[in-house]
């Protein structure tokens, strides 16, 4: 197996996550629109690269996003562990900018004022904007089996890994839930599916397809971040597995007669007990929340006990196992507060109870939920990992180091070594997921089309070799 590439039998695969980010500015006379508050996040950004579309040296991709949203789109990770240091680097690296938005904006307006990032999914007005997960995933699974076999799972995971939510209807596990229609789809706008099904893999387009994950919540504890994407690796292992053989999936048989419906019932059910109505005929009265979780908890860790390759370091397989089995039974159990120190709407609904018992009204439960989703200025959520409430499985070390560097086992490294070197010089450069450009009278391009290439092909060190001597003093 060559730099990673997998072979017909592994389960390797490329992990990334996008997240979008509400802003807001309070502090003024006056409402503040969050364009401006955006711009002024970005304005170094534009100073230096005169836009607000950029790839970093860690060789991830900034941006702003349709309606003024900051998003952040991890680079290329070989597992859940690094995705995640990656996540936690976008956040830290869109508190730094937001704080120098809020020393610009006071200085302008002549006040102290606050800059608000929020890593949430919905905003005052009821508009949704998403936390999207991109898994690389074996062309020969059909679109169908994913809706069959992953769209369940992904349902139901929401018991874990829900942000939690004050809606009008009341405290509900997840933030996305309400705003999804369909399992998979292509639609954006008529309809939101759970899983977009784009056809852009930014890999060899014979053998991947790149799985376009959009029902989840933003989530602030590190561990669910970690979580979520270790637990859905090990079911795309399973319709993969399956798929290879030529055989129908067993999973396919918790195909939901309607995805739509039951994410919105399991996220007002916090017990796990709602039923959910399923497609196949035999499977009568159909099958709760908590009893599909324990259904793909079971067939996942009769994979990892079988198979010796699963893609990602073992310890990390047994560790998302240990993880998951204890949620269920504390949700079997009716013990959801032994969830609270990694399990996100666990952790806010603990602070929005103790609010209640201090007499706190509608309003003061709103500010809470909103502040455990704000990055630069909430109190709520550092708190809680101030006095160790909240477990993580990376520490700040890791995470200064991702904010500048890529990782170094997909082809991230190759397009961070390339930024870092290209912003040292003085020719033009663009780039993007698979592909670097030089500009000036000798244009160079280079292509990247393997997304676990870490090496690099030798048009690749050609141009590197050139930044460099054109670096060097007297060049």
């Amino acid at each position: 197996m060559a730099d990673g590439q997998g072979t017909d039998s592994d389960f390797h695969r490329i992990f990334g996550i996008e997240t979008e980010y509400g802003l807001s500015l309070t502090g003024t006379s006056a409402p503040y629109a969050a364009g401006r508050v955006a711009m002024a996040m970005f304005r170094p950004l534009i100073e230096q690269h005169g836009s607000t579309n950029i790839y970093l040296s860690n060789g991830a991709r900034l941006y702003l996003d349709v309606g003024s949203h900051p998003e952040y789109a991890t680079a290329e990770a070989r597992g859940p562990l690094t995705a995640l240091t990656q996540v936690l680097a976008g956040e830290r690296i869109m508190t730094n900018l937001a704080e120098g938005a809020r020393k610009r904006l006071a200085e302008d307006l002549g006040r102290p004022v606050k800059v608000h990032v929020f890593a949430n999914n919905v905003d005052a007005q009821g508009h949704a904007f998403g936390c999207h997960e991109n898994y690389l995933l074996d062309r020969r699974v059909p679109l169908d089996m994913i809706g069959a076999c992953l769209v369940p799972f992904l349902v139901t995971r929401q018991l874990i890994t829900g942000a939690g939510r004050l809606s009008p209807d009341g405290f509900q596990l997840s933030q996305r839930a309400d705003f999804l229609d369909e399992g998979v789809s292509s639609a954006t706008t008529r309809a939101r599916p759970m899983v977009n099904t784009r056809d852009e893999p930014l890999a060899d387009p014979e053998r991947w397809r790149r799985l376009h994950v959009i029902v989840g919540d933003t989530n602030r504890s590190p561990l669910a971040t970690w979580f979520k994407m270790a637990s859905t690796h090990l079911v795309l292992n399973l319709i993969e597995q399956a798929c290879r053989q030529g055989r129908r999936p067993d999973l396919a048989d918790w195909a939901l007669a309607d995805p739509g419906a039951a994410v919105r019932a399991v996220s007002r059910d916090r017990t796990g007990r709602v039923t959910l109505d399923l497609q196949a005929s035999t499977k009568t009265g159909g099958i709760s929340a908590l009893g599909l979780q324990e259904a793909y908890w079971s067939a996942c860790k009769a994979l990892v006990d079988q198979q010796e390759d699963i893609g990602i370091d073992r310890f990390q397989a047994l560790r998302a196992l240990e993880l998951w089995r204890a949620a269920l039974d504390a949700l079997d159990a009716g013990r959801w507060q032994d969830l609270a120190d990694w399990v996100d709407w666990a952790a806010k609904l603990r602070l929005l109870q103790g609010l209640s018992r201090r007499g706190a009204g509608r309003d003061l439960d709103e500010a809470l939920d909103l502040d455990y989703h704000d990055l630069s200025a909430g109190r709520s959520f550092p708190g809680l990992v101030r006095h160790g409430l909240m477990r993580s499985p990376v520490d700040d070390s890791e995470i200064r180091h991702a904010m500048d560097q890529p990782p170094e086992d997909t082809r991230a490294r190759l397009r961070g070594n390339f930024v870092r070197a290209a912003d040292r010089g003085t020719r033009t450069w663009s780039c993007d997921w698979s592909h670097l450009v030089l500009g000036g009278s000798r244009r160079v391009e280079v292509a990247l089309p393997d997304p676990f290439d870490h090496l690099g092909q030798p048009r690749y060190h050609s141009l590197m070799d050139f930044l460099k001597s054109a670096a060097e003093p007297g060049a």
